[in-house]
């Protein structure tokens, strides 16, 4: 197993030096900015954030995001930010929120796949609980990048580098929506994943106007 990790970071990490010295100009798509979503999404309602600082938008790298927080009708709070990368060939590359969170004090204590239902598919997506104290949180997050919604890591950077020898094209996103979760037993997790679940279903059918196939 040990071996096939190997083999597969090796190939990885060839194809990627190979796509960062290419001499053809990389593919951008047309697409609308992230900052032209609306405040109005299903039946929530969207403020700013504000501006995330500058030392850890130099850790990023992204090219165009979001950060916000949507209400429901309730006032239940639910945070939204989209990095959008529109090229990860000069070493700006998306950064795994398990990587990020610890780093913010987080601990992630549970980690699955979700199905969400999309104009009759089932989309599988990221669902973590994170704890800081006695403060928990429910992180849904997915990447996304020429209409494909990939949950893992792994196969995000595989499709970065069959897309970019295909179609001259590394453009891709990081989707990451945030609820609190106000108790520590299970029907507190579940009532923060359907609010999550709602967002994510009124969300998704207009991300492709800042989010190119």
């Amino acid at each position: 197993m040990i071996y096939r990790i190997v083999i597969v970071c090796v190939i990885l990490l060839a194809a990627s030096a190979f796509i960062a010295h290419a001499s053809r100009p990389e593919i951008i798509p047309i697409r609308e900015s992230l900052s032209n979503m609306p405040m109005q999404i299903g039946s929530w309602k969207g403020v700013d954030a504000g501006e995330i600082e500058g030392r850890v938008m130099n850790v990023l790298g992204v090219d165009d995001y979001i950060n916000r927080v949507y209400y429901n009708r309730d006032r239940y709070p639910t945070g939204l930010y989209i990095g959008y990368y529109q090229s990860q060939r000069s070493g700006d590359t998306i950064h795994s929120p398990l990587n990020c969170l610890p780093g913010a004090g987080w601990n992630p204590v549970k980690k699955e796949l979700i199905p969400i239902a999309i104009d009759q598919k089932s989309l599988k997506i990221n669902s973590i609980v994170i704890l800081k104290g006695i403060q928990k949180q429910l992180v849904l997050y997915w990447y996304q990048s020429h209409g494909r919604v990939i949950a893992s890591e792994y196969w995000g950077k595989i499709y970065t580098v069959i897309d970019a020898l295909k179609t001259n094209r590394t453009d891709a996103a990081l989707v990451r929506i945030i609820c609190p979760i106000e108790g520590l037993d299970s029907d507190a997790e579940e009532f923060a994943q359907a609010n999550a679940v709602d967002f994510v279903e009124s969300l998704f059918p207009m991300l492709e106007r800042y989010l190119p196939e």
